[in-house]
Formats: structure tokens, C-alpha cells, sequence
């Protein structure tokens, strides 16, 4: 795998990365049933999210060295060949520490500390109908929708009130123009979420885009 990340720093790691900051959620139940709540307190992490996206792309155990190369990769902006020692070390030590004991504890992959491998789990696949969207990253839809609505509603109005230059247009030619973009408008929006999803792609979603801060 020769991803390489566009953009994105890694998380503060005084902040996301200290086991104090993390392990106040540690408790969750070991049923086959895992809480929104548990999943989102788990994957607020970005390291951790990036974690999903290698498994997601690769079923197979992967060792730990390999996982921290790729995912120091992607955080640093740099190719595998190009990661130094310190920045593959500086993952390494969080997620053998912290982030991965705690997606193993709650079941979201199979950690080995001996052996330093990682494996999926059906809740590895299953994980992503929680996160199709990165957080931060979402389009304002519903405003979206809501507009073309509010758009519609005028035009009617409009339509009803004989406004020129509307009249130009017949009332089933303006009808037309609306539930064609309406349903140009659902497409781009399912197409979308499919691109944004974890495992979609070589690289994390959230790292596809240029938008600053």
C-alpha cells in the first residue's frame, strides 16, 4: 500500500493521545451489542479512525509496525518510504498503548499485545453505518433540501400569480425543471456518502479534501 495523505495533522496528542483523556470509557459491556454513544466515544479519535480505514481496506492481520508506517503516513502528508523513524515511532507507541487496547476492549478489532497483531472482527465491518460521515466534513444537505423547497414553493406562488418572466416557461415545463433537479441533487448526495465512507478508497475520507480548518 503506497497511500499517500493530502492533508490533516495529527491530533494533538497531549490532548487525544494521553491514556488519562481516554480510558474514562473503558467500561463498556462486552455483549454483542455496542451503544451509538460507546462507538462515537471510541472513534472521536482521528488515529483511531484511521486504524478502521487500514482494516476496512485489508481483512487480513496486519502487524503492528506495518499499521503505525501507514497510518504515520497518512497523518505526517508523506508516502511509507519517506516516514521517518520518530514520526513511525511516535504512532507506534500511542496506538500499541492506548488506542488499540481500547478498540479491543469494546470489540471493534482483535488485538494481540504479544504477538503485536491486529486482526478484524465482524464489528470491524459492520462499524462504518456509524461513521459514513467524517465528523467535520459534512455537507449541510438538510439546508440544501430545504432551500430547493423553499425555491419550489416561490415558484408555485410565482407561477399561480402569472409573474413574467416565469409565464415564458409552461407550468409543466417548470415542473419538470424542479423534480429534475431534485433528483440530480438525491444522486450527487448518495454518490456522496458512498465516497466518504471508511474503507472507500486508499486513504482516509476525511483526507480527500482541501478545505482548511
Amino acid at each position: 500500500m503506497t497511500g499517500v495523505a493530502q492533508r490533516h495533522r495529527p491530533d494533538d496528542d497531549r490532548a487525544v493521545d494521553s491514556p488519562d483523556a481516554d480510558d474514562a470509557d473503558d467500561d463498556s459491556d462486552t455483549d454483542d451489542s455496542l451503544s451509538k454513544g460507546e462507538v462515537f466515544e471510541v472513534l472521536r479519535n482521528q488515529r483511531r479512525r484511521y486504524v478502521l480505514q487500514f482494516l476496512k481496506q485489508d481483512a487480513r492481520p496486519v502487524e503492528l509496525g506495518d499499521l503505525a508506517q501507514q497510518i504515520a503516513a497518512w497523518e505526517y502528508e508523506t508516502t511509507l518510504e519517506d516516514v521517518t523513524p520518530e514520526q513511525r515511532k511516535r504512532v507506534y507507541t500511542t496506538l500499541q498503548q492506548t488506542h488499540l487496547p481500547k478498540m479491543d476492549s469494546v470489540g471493534i478489532l482483535s488485538f494481540d499485545s504479544d504477538r503485536g497483531v491486529i486482526e478484524s472482527t465482524e464489528r470491524t465491518r459492520d462499524i462504518s453505518v456509524y461513521l459514513e460521515i467524517v465528523p467535520g466534513r459534512e455537507f449541510a444537505w438538510r439546508e440544501l433540501y430545504l432551500s430547493l423547497g423553499a425555491i419550489s414553493c416561490a415558484l408555485v406562488a410565482a407561477l399561480w400569480l402569472n409573474i413574467y418572466p416565469l409565464t415564458y416557461l409552461s407550468n409543466l415545463s417548470w415542473a419538470a425543471i424542479m423534480a429534475a433537479t431534485f433528483t440530480l441533487t438525491a444522486v450527487i448526495h448518495i454518490y456522496y456518502e458512498r465516497n466518504m465512507r471508511l474503507g472507500h478508497g486508499n486513504q482516509p475520507p476525511e483526507l480527500n479534501y482541501s478545505i482548511e480548518e
